[in-house]
């Protein structure tokens, strides 16, 4: 960085829980810096980006200070992730997938070392709990919820058999979060939320909005390809792992930008 200088800065659209800048150097090179709003993963993130260097395409890291929230990485050129790279996204995926930490968990500091603590069980429980504390009254019906309820009752059982995954999960893997060139992912970005269980996490991550025709089949290809392993009822629990995210949505304000979202993706579930 020696001699280098920042010529001009912009914010970069995207960014929900964090605030990311482009910063153009004087000698045309183009970083980010990444400033921590709220919970500072800063210490995770860097730590996983050494992690994962040649196993998954993710910026590489300039500097780091954890203590004040802030990361700076290389600007990778790319752009939406297209009807065309669907292969591309499934392959990266099982690449994702075939780290692994030992046990499930959370991740508290740079040594990614999972906290034991179990991401999969009692999704009845939890359901129950987030309509009961949540916002859910007066945008589901009583009968709604009441489905919701029998549904997370009806599947808790059946996700036993994903407890004690112990796989690298990003839990935001969807385009919003992807850079593409040419049909292929060329960086995954956002790894704040990224925890240690089952890459079906991930799968019901990018699968609970609609994708482009044909998209879907070439994920899975190339995703099995690239060495993931789906059980036959996959699509069963993925839609019941990502209760988790859609009935914590509940708890949010109901201005926030996933309770519309999660209301209306319940409703579908319930039907």
């Amino acid at each position: 960085m020696t001699g280098r200088k920042v010529v001009s800065s912009r914010l970069l659209s995207g960014g929900y829980s964090n605030e990311n800048t482009l910063l153009e150097m004087s000698d045309g090179g183009r970083l980010v810096l990444r400033r921590y709003l709220g919970k500072n993963r800063c210490a995770v993130e860097t730590a996983l980006a050494t992690r994962l260097r040649g196993i998954v395409p993710v910026p590489e890291v300039v500097a780091a200070s954890p203590a004040d929230g802030l990361l700076l990485s290389m600007f990778v050129e790319g752009g939406p992730v297209t009807a065309d790279a669907g292969r591309s996204v499934g392959e990266t995926l099982a690449r994702i997938g075939s780290v692994s930490f030992g046990q499930p968990g959370f991740f508290g500091d740079e040594t990614l070392t999972p906290d034991g603590f179990e991401p999969i069980g009692g999704l009845d429980a939890f359901v129950e709990r987030c309509l009961r504390e949540g916002n859910a009254a007066g945008h589901l019906t009583p009968a709604e919820q009441k489905a919701l309820l029998r549904y997370a009752t009806q599947v808790t059982p059946e996700l036993d058999a994903l407890r004690g995954s112990d796989r690298l999960v990003h839990a935001d893997y969807n385009p919003k979060n992807m850079l593409a060139a040419a049909g292929t992912i060329v960086a995954v970005l956002d790894w704040e939320f990224a925890f240690s269980s089952s890459p079906l996490f991930d799968v019901a991550n990018l699968m609970r909005d609609p994708r482009p025709p044909g998209f879907t089949d070439d994920f899975l290809r190339g995703f099995r390809d690239g060495g993931g392993v789906l059980p036959a009822n996959w699509r069963s629990l993925s839609a019941a792992l990502d209760l988790y995210s859609l009935a914590d949505f509940l708890t949010r304000p109901v201005e926030h930008r996933y309770f519309g979202k999660a209301v209306t993706k319940i409703r579908e579930l319930v039907r």
